[in-house]
């Protein structure tokens, strides 16, 4: 456990008695971002020997997450978030630092992370010494927006069976023609660096 006397917080492994306040959490912290709909109503487990870690402020609320699936020597992040009212205090920095130290010692060399194209989050993950890789497109087809992009998106229709959203991964090669057909695009970005 590390604690922060600057900030009042402290960085710790999380326990389930933490849910609730991680699921919210998350929740705000994404509710401005292109994963604004990625809500969950329990928190993913992440198998050993993951590290999931929390940030818990004075009043015992968790204002960071961060957890992070480990396969032998690479490990992924599969959630970084931070409460909005806690950003830009370093949280999400210590929270790394924490998490990269026990992925050292769990001999993981590699920390993948993949996220949206969202400007303050490629901002962060590239300060903190992450780089591009790979890309692909998140294309989300809502009937809410347009009554025909998920009959767009899946080509044929089904006997009594009509799709009202759809979520779809796509090709860079074909991003100005899908932008054209659907609402919702976005690049998604591999980003990595040394544990």
């Amino acid at each position: 456990m590390r604690r922060n006397t600057t900030l009042s917080y402290v960085i710790r492994e999380y326990t389930p008695a933490d849910e609730s306040s991680w699921l919210r959490c998350r929740v705000l912290s994404f509710l401005d971002t292109a994963y604004f709909d990625d809500v969950k109503r329990a928190k993913p487990a992440i198998d050993a020997p993951g590290v999931e870690l929390v940030a818990v402020g004075q009043d015992g609320l968790v204002c960071g997450i961060m957890d992070v699936s480990v396969d032998s020597e690479v490990a992924t992040i599969d959630t970084v978030a931070v409460h909005p009212d806690h950003q830009r205090h370093g949280i999400g920095r210590a929270l790394l630092v924490e998490a990269g130290a026990r992925l050292r010692a769990l001999g993981a060399s590699t920390l993948d992370a993949w996220t949206r194209d969202e400007p303050e989050t490629l901002r962060w993950y590239r300060a903190m010494g992450f780089a591009e890789s790979e890309h692909y497109l998140h294309v989300f087809a809502d009937c809410s927006t347009d009554e025909a992009e998920p009959d767009r998106a899946i080509g044929e229709r089904r006997a009594r069976l009509r799709p009202v959203a759809v979520f779809a991964h796509g090709s860079l090669r074909d991003e100005q023609v899908l932008r054209k057909q659907f609402a919702r695009v976005h690049v998604c970005r591999r980003f990595s660096r040394e544990a």
